[in-house]
């Protein structure tokens, strides 16, 4: 009767032992195929995001000095038309991130900037400048940087680089909602995001 019971103890031991490993090896799995789903997830979402806006602007250029001890002043000066083509873009090939099986976490530790591309078209009308006054390429270098400071001016004050934001922002709620959805857990900068609300309080 004892090796019975001892029989049927040892069965039953076996019997929880196979079925805990095999819970086990299931669960390593289930998390390997998350942890594989969440990396393709992040290459597939690692893109150029790009934000378009086009900006005028009239530019006038005067120049003049004096020669022959002040006793002549001589001046050139230009009417400058300038379209410009703007890019706000992220490149989010450039995020970094850590993933933590252990706790199930999805880390971005780094997001990139963003960067911005000025494209101007000039057109100059009403050239004017005498003799001793030519344009030369310092005159030309210079109105590109007045120009282009004042652009970016604009396009502080547009709202280009929010748009840029919202899109770059929209991106990331990807990740929150793959993540919350597997029963991981999503941190920026080690603060956990709760709620796509949380993302519109980042600090990019």
């Amino acid at each position: 009767m004892r090796k019975v019971v001892f029989g049927i103890l040892i069965t039953v031991v076996v019997l929880i032992s196979f079925k805990y490993c095999s819970d086990k090896n299931e669960d390593k799995i289930v998390l390997q195929e998350n942890s594989a789903l969440i990396q393709e997830s992040l290459k597939n979402v690692g893109k150029l995001i790009v934000t378009e806006g086009h900006f005028s602007q009239v530019f006038s250029y005067k120049n003049s000095k004096a020669i022959f001890g002040n006793f002549i002043e001589v001046e050139k000066k230009a009417l400058v038309v300038v379209n410009a083509d703007v890019t706000v873009s992220y490149d989010l090939s450039l995020i970094e991130y850590e993933i933590d099986e252990l706790t199930k976490t999805l880390r971005i530790t780094s997001i990139p900037s963003e960067e911005i591309k000025i494209n101007p078209d000039f057109e100059y009308y009403d050239v004017q400048a005498d003799f001793l006054n030519q344009f030369e390429a310092k005159d030309y270098n210079s109105i590109k940087k007045t120009v282009n400071d004042q652009l970016m001016k604009k396009i502080e004050n547009s709202d280009l680089k929010k748009n840029a934001k919202n899109r770059l922002i929209s991106e990331l709620a990807k990740f929150y909602i793959l993540t919350n959805s597997l029963g991981w857990t999503l941190e920026y900068n080690e603060n956990p995001i709760n709620s796509s609300e949380a993302l519109q309080q980042l600090n990019l």
